[in-house]
């Protein structure tokens, strides 16, 4: 009995929910060997190596993208427990984040809103359609809740997502150089400003240089989009900018 070629091995994987599973893992692990190789390097990031390798194999294969949702929405589902356990730092962490809380709140309110209002003027200058300019305003929200806040607000909810990833992506590829030129060496504050900028994969880089860092970029990455949830929708109805 001969063993199937590889050929075979896809016809099957295509016509299961093992595709996006099975391509999911492989790519991670095969941009995570590549960070490996570079050292940890930011610049070498996995994740948009991933995305680059598995949109590669789908454009190859002439895989549809709901055939690949099929088995990625099994590590998609795990992205609720990943954020729920951030909590378990958090509370190793408590006694410092009740210190801080003080300045902890004047970053948030001062990232939050430099995060809006730079893109809302942005917008404006190149005077992008509104569903473009709600849709941008939320990128500095973790995904999920950037999705949500643009359906509600006029925006394109799949555009929201797309410039949400982006944005994570470019925070945590150059958040270490642009904190190392800003002097900013507290790991507090510098997971903070990950966290806040570039959200979920600003807080999994964090994570890798260090717990501290990794436990207060989730603190700002949730406290973003609790305060985002409910302030933005309004805030962008006022400014004209939602729906």
């Amino acid at each position: 009995m001969t063993k199937p070629g590889f050929f075979e091995l896809w016809v099957y994987l295509a016509a299961s929910p093992l595709l996006g599973l099975t391509l999911t893992l492989v790519a991670y692990q095969l941009a995570h060997l590549v960070y490996a190789k570079a050292q940890f390097n930011p610049l070498a990031n996995p994740v948009p190596i991933a995305i680059a390798l598995i949109v590669a194999a789908l454009a190859a294969t002439g895989t549809d993208y709901k055939t690949y949702f099929d088995g990625a929405q099994f590590v998609h589902f795990l992205l609720g427990p990943a954020v729920v356990a951030l909590a378990v730092p958090l509370y190793q962490n408590w006694a410092r984040l009740r210190r801080l809380a003080l300045p902890l709140a004047a970053g948030l309110a001062a990232g939050a809103s430099a995060a809006v209002a730079t893109t809302l003027l942005l917008a404006s200058a190149f005077d992008l359609p509104t569903a473009t300019k709600v849709s941008l305003a939320v990128k500095s929200v973790t995904a999920p809740i950037a999705m949500g806040i643009a359906e509600k607000s006029g925006g394109a909810p799949a555009l929201a997502a797309v410039f949400a990833i982006a944005t994570g992506i470019i925070g945590a590829v150059s958040a270490r150089f642009v904190l190392d030129a800003c002097r900013i060496r507290e790991p507090a504050a510098r997971g903070f400003a990950t966290g806040l900028a570039a959200h979920g994969i600003g807080t999994a880089r964090a994570y890798q240089v260090s717990e501290v860092m990794g436990a207060f970029a989730g603190l700002a990455l949730g406290l973003h989009g609790l305060v985002a949830s409910f302030l933005l929708p309004g805030l962008l109805r006022w400014l004209g900018a939602g729906a």
